[in-house]
């Protein structure tokens, strides 16, 4: 394996809609500051809802109080 693949393979946040971390800092990057902002931009965690503790993280991380 090669490590430039390495580098540019996503880390997919929810595998219900595919949806990447990489997007999800995107969104919250351009001010997506909440989970119900998430899901109405990528329809992650509106599957099986396992995905929510994830892009919480990603939140908290992003703009701790």
């Amino acid at each position: 394996m090669n490590a430039s693949s390495d580098t540019q393979q996503e880390t997919i946040i929810c595998t219900c809609t595919g949806t990447s971390r990489e997007k999800i800092e995107q969104l919250i990057a351009k001010g997506a500051d909440t989970l119900d902002k998430i899901e109405s931009a990528t329809g992650a965690n509106t599957g099986c809802g396992s995905c929510d503790i994830l892009i919480l993280e990603l939140l908290t991380d992003k703009n701790p109080k």
